[in-house]
């Protein structure tokens, strides 16, 4: 690819690849959930209710409805999103995963009914799980092992589902953000995973293992999704608390010195890299971008702005498949598990940011 990151035509061609790629997965899948795909075959590992990434295959089914403004894209993302139903009375934060970006996208005048009222639900589920003595929604046992976590993938998405729940979601939403980034940036690098103990304290977990790829990742997105749903919609002093982890977390990842593309986990030059945690980062990034202008800091926005662009140009240019996949995504490198493959959430994230770029969708939703 020769155009530069300032050429819109790039973010309009890598969109279109992916749209190509996202009708062939749904050829592939079915009625079931894509995961993973490997990198050579382009062949998908798939789950029948979606696991806790179900709701980035609902979300990049809304997006191409967005995008084409077809009806049969609309029902297939209504269908899609009708099966995530059973994720409302699960035990797990990543219900916010599921059921906001499952949902969120669906929104709007003219929105999916049946979305809405599925949204509504589960910030209603996710706000009757809040512990208001540890200051947050448990990490759940719905995946298996201690339920009283607190986890760095558990705030996205999970901070404006709360936020949308009647009867104190705002505060729930906002404690359940700042319990996390206390912890996670309690330690250098941060520390994606906490346990509680008995007497009220919190201990590190070893995995995920600090220097993983999506901690900063996921909590940049959650704090720009909580200054927007839960604060004053303004990236400033106002924030309060939120105030010094946001300018932490934009330091680790969206200086203009941090490398573009993060490795799986620091700490492992040879390693793979992990390009789904550069796709969250990019959103995040002109998530903040919006912010900040809103704010009236235009050249912070700017900066922004111009950071989250070249991280999706990177993306387009050197990690895009012909067929449209995002590759070198990785799902788990300690355990060796498709450690450069295409990843659902990767697609759904750079996608929205290519369509934040090119127009069919804001940086926001709703």
């Amino acid at each position: 690819m020769n155009s530069s990151p300032g050429d819109a035509r790039w973010a309009e061609r890598a969109l279109a690849a992916l749209w190509e790629r996202v009708s062939v997965t749904a050829d592939e899948v079915g009625p079931r959930f894509p995961l993973y795909a490997d990198p050579d075959s382009g062949s998908w590992t798939s789950t029948s209710r979606g696991s806790w990434t179900g709701g980035f295959w609902a979300g990049l089914l809304w997006l191409h409805a967005l995008s084409s403004g077809a009806p049969e894209h609309r029902a297939a993302a209504a269908d899609c999103t009708r099966r995530l139903r059973y994720w409302v009375g699960q035990d797990t934060a990543t219900r916010g995963l599921i059921l906001w970006y499952g949902t969120a996208l669906a929104a709007g005048p003219g929105g999916d009914e049946v979305a809405g009222g599925l949204r509504t639900d589960a910030a209603r589920a996710c706000l009757a799980a809040y512990d208001a003595e540890r200051g947050l929604v448990p990490w759940g046992g719905a995946f298996g092992g201690p339920r009283l976590l607190a986890r760095a993938d558990g705030v996205p998405g999970l901070v404006p589902l709360l936020a949308h729940a009647p009867g104190g979601g705002k505060a729930a939403a906002r404690g359940h953000l700042v319990r996390h980034l206390r912890l996670c940036l309690a330690e250098d690098p941060p520390r994606p995973a906490w346990q509680s103990r008995p007497d009220g304290a919190w201990a590190a977990r070893s995995e995920p293992a600090p220097g993983w790829s999506r901690t900063v990742a996921w909590l940049l997105l959650a704090v720009a999704d909580g200054i927007h749903w839960c604060g004053d919609g303004e990236l400033g002093p106002s924030v309060g608390e939120l105030w010094l982890p946001v300018r932490e977390l934009m330091a680790l990842r969206l200086a203009p010195g941090a490398r573009i593309v993060p490795p799986a986990q620091d700490g492992r030059p040879s390693g793979p890299v992990d390009t789904s945690a550069a796709a969250v980062e990019a959103v995040a990034a002109l998530k903040l971008s919006a912010l900040a202008r809103k704010a009236g800091d235009g050249p912070e926005g700017d900066r922004l702005a111009d950071r989250g662009r070249l991280i999706l140009h990177r993306l387009a240019a050197e990690h895009q498949s012909p067929s449209g996949a995002l590759l070198d995504g990785c799902y788990d490198a300690g355990r060796g598990l498709a450690t450069r493959h295409e990843l659902i959430w990767g697609d759904f994230f750079f996608a929205w940011g290519l369509a934040i770029l090119t127009g069919p969708a804001g940086p926001f939703t709703m």
